[in-house]
């Protein structure tokens, strides 16, 4: 009798140490991690992880992809339906952390450390600003087009601003001690909305 072939656990393990890495991110902070860091957390020893990841810059790759996708898809169902206002509105609102205890966006933020040295995670950070940039700017156009905003500059101005917004405020309040309160982020940023879209105020 053949004996069938056992399938291989490596997609899956492959998966957990992402998921351990991730979780690992969060806690210590990327510049802290070490590899012995997700060997202890997925109960492997160093040798096993590297046998899945070459380097610990390979799995914090795998890392960055998945939260890039997993941020971008969030705020592209989030904008799909409604009217361009109402898609305007809740994608500003959707954008910002929670708080210091957002994983997904502190995952991102940590990540985004590295992207000052290394050209792989740069390319992947400079991905997810475009994403976000095409989001807003394909609302802001369909404004336009239906007459709803009034756009005071390019639509693709407009957008990269309101990313940037989100950013800057997003590492506020994403801090230890926060600088400032969500509300008044998101105050600030749909004030910027109003003023280059003519945006009504948001009831």
């Amino acid at each position: 009798m053949t004996r069938m072939a056992r399938p291989s656990r490596a997609p899956e393990r492959r998966a957990e140490l992402i998921a351990v890495a991730r979780r690992a991110v969060v806690e210590r902070g990327v510049l802290n991690l070490r590899l012995r860091d997700i060997a202890d957390g997925a109960g492997l020893s160093s040798g096993s992880v590297l046998y899945y990841f070459p380097t610990l810059a390979d799995l914090l790759q795998e890392v960055q992809h998945e939260a890039v996708e997993r941020f971008c898809t969030q705020r592209e169902q989030a904008s799909a339906p409604g009217t361009p206002s109402e898609r305007l509105l809740a994608t500003i609102r959707g954008g910002l952390p929670t708080g210091p205890d957002d994983e997904l966006c502190v995952l991102l933020y940590e990540l985004g450390t590295i992207a000052r040295r290394d050209p792989a995670y740069a390319a992947r950070h400079v991905a997810l600003y475009e994403r976000q940039v095409q989001i807003y700017t394909g609302i802001l156009e369909a404004g336009a087009a239906t007459g709803e905003f009034t756009l005071t500059d390019a639509a693709v101005a407009i957008a990269r601003n309101l990313v940037a917004l989100e950013d800057g405020y997003g590492l506020h309040l994403t801090q230890a001690v926060p600088t400032l309160e969500r509300a008044t982020a998101e105050a600030m940023l749909l004030s910027y909305a109003r003023t280059a879209c003519a945006l009504e105020e948001p009831s």
